[in-house]
């Protein structure tokens, strides 16, 4: 049976009217997923909305050490944003991001089983923030940069609500690469890359981009014999969409971050090449509970 409920979800996901979005569920069975890839095959949803990454609160912090050849990044989640803002919250998060850069862990759980002090572990001496500040809290993700040739740097945006780190390769020295890293990281932050470069798109997901820009042409009522054109036309602007090294810089539209980064080469008379780059964004993809200020109220009183 198809709800009013599953209805509303949809049309948040995707932004269709709400028939429409009844008539996606109806088609497919109640299937979420499904009910979204019909919505974009019809043209009916300009993307699948990132209605996933629901907001959670905390904090993204990042450490660079001095000679900018390694860094850490970490994302440390609470329930409210007082907390995100407490000096001791933010301060943990920042020694975490600093045990990021040098920790031997290739999962959470074993980074949270290292040492945080003499004393504890880093689970230890979380719990310990948990019990005094009165909130739940994870360390949810981290990452580690290390780098021979080149530069790591970083860019916090928002306080902490996205925290980037890239990494460069370059065999020469030269404080031209601290700029360039500080752009691409800006660049990252803003235009939220999903891959490095067109080799690196997951072939499952190119698959079905494919499929719904198949199926768009189709229903635009294209014949066959051009369909297959119009898809892949559409494939080089999905990399240019989700591929760094392809996107439009954000500084100069009329130049793709492969061009900026030839230019930048030729200045410093050395290859300077993106090795990797991570993008944190607080509570993407974490599912928060909506509350009902009025009835929290209602309850408060009630329980005196």
């Amino acid at each position: 049976m198809i709800t009013a409920q599953s209805v509303k979800e949809l049309r948040e996901k995707t932004g269709a009217g709400m028939m429409d979005c009844k008539k996606a569920l109806t088609e497919t069975n109640g299937d979420m997923e499904k009910a979204i890839e019909v919505l974009r095959e019809k043209g009916l949803a300009a993307a699948a909305k990132k209605a996933d990454r629901v907001a959670a609160e905390g904090i993204v912090k990042t450490y660079i050490s001095e000679d900018q050849k390694v860094a850490g990044i970490v994302e440390l989640n609470c329930e409210t944003d007082f907390v995100a803002a407490n000096e001791e919250f933010v301060a943990f998060a920042g020694k975490l991001a600093e045990m990021a850069s040098t920790s031997a862990a290739k999962d959470i759980e074993s980074f949270v089983a290292e040492k945080f002090n003499e004393t504890q572990t880093v689970q230890e001496a979380l719990t310990a923030l948990i019990a005094k500040l009165g909130e739940n809290m994870t360390v949810r993700r981290f990452e580690k940069f290390v780098v021979e040739n080149g530069v790591v740097q970083s860019y916090i945006h928002g306080g902490g609500r996205i925290g980037v780190v890239v990494e460069l390769a370059c065999d020469t020295a030269s404080p031209v690469l601290a700029e360039v890293a500080k752009d691409v990281c800006m660049q990252v932050a803003a235009a939220n890359p999903s891959f490095l470069s067109k080799n690196d798109v997951d072939n499952e997901a190119l698959d079905k981009e494919k499929e719904i820009y198949r199926v768009q042409a189709l229903n635009e009522g294209k014949p066959e014999n051009i369909v297959e054109k119009m898809v892949m036309g559409r494939i080089q602007k999905y990399y240019k969409e989700v591929c760094l090294l392809e996107q439009a810089w954000v500084k100069d539209g009329d130049k793709s971050i492969t061009k900026y980064l030839q230019e930048k080469s030729k200045e410093v008379g050395s290859p300077i090449t993106i090795n990797k780059f991570v993008r944190f964004e607080r509570g993407e993809g974490i599912e928060k509970k909506e509350e009902n200020f009025a009835e929290e109220v209602a309850r408060q009183i009630g329980a005196k």
